[in-house]
């Protein structure tokens, strides 16, 4: 492996990062959904903002994160491990675009008095924002987390990181059950995959790379 130690600290760095960034959130969504009357509404401010601001901050971390596992990969896997940052970066992009869009469009009044607004802004099914984020977490972040699982190979730690990548990737296809059915209750299923069990697999990346012995320059 050609693993510098530029590398290894930005790996350190950027999974320790997501980690944080997973359990603000996780915390944030907790106490969002607490604050519902109803499973049905959505979640309103202050959480709802806070949740924006963490995920655009998070997907610059997690694209850092996932060119560190490129960096890492053995020769034979980083035609993988590429596929993995490409759809990790097109999370990253669809994600960041959108709720840029909603934080600093959807509250002006240009667009607060139409009546197609909650079509277009809402996290209420079906909305397009609603549509691009599940395309986001439950299909690209499911293929990048699918196609980098198989590098990590040759220790009982680099198992566990790849039987959890898989293990989130599954959750993550399975909230498309939410879309089939019209019930986005099932989605939170997905939500299990890129939360709870991506936040174990970021740290235990985290130790993998802090063990891992870099390139002398």
């Amino acid at each position: 492996m050609q693993f510098t130690a530029t590398a290894r600290s930005l790996g350190i760095f950027s999974a320790a990062a997501t980690v944080i960034l997973l359990v603000a959130y996780a915390v944030t969504l907790a106490v969002g959904l607490a604050s519902l009357e109803s499973a049905q509404q959505p979640i309103g401010d202050p959480m709802f903002t806070i949740l924006e601001v963490l995920i655009i901050i998070m997907m610059p971390v997690m694209v850092a994160l996932m060119v560190v596992v490129h960096a890492w990969a053995p020769v034979h896997a980083k035609a993988l491990s590429l596929i993995s940052l490409v759809f990790m970066s097109l999370l990253a992009g669809v994600t960041c675009s959108l709720h840029f869009v909603i934080l600093t469009l959807s509250r002006l009044p240009e667009f607060t008095g139409q009546p197609w607004l909650p079509l277009v802004f809402s996290f209420s099914w079906p909305s397009i924002a609603y549509a691009l984020d599940i395309l986001g977490w439950d299909v690209f972040f499911a293929l990048s987390m699918l196609f980098a699982a198989p590098v990590f190979r040759g220790s009982r730690l680099a198992a566990w990181i790849r039987v959890l990548m898989i293990a989130s990737a599954v959750l993550a296809l399975a909230g498309l059950s939410g879309v089939v059915a019209g019930d986005m209750q099932l989605r939170n299923i997905g939500i299990v995959g890129y939360v709870g069990v991506f936040l174990v697999v970021a740290a235990l990346l985290v130790v993998l790379f802090y063990r891992a012995r870099p390139l002398e320059a």
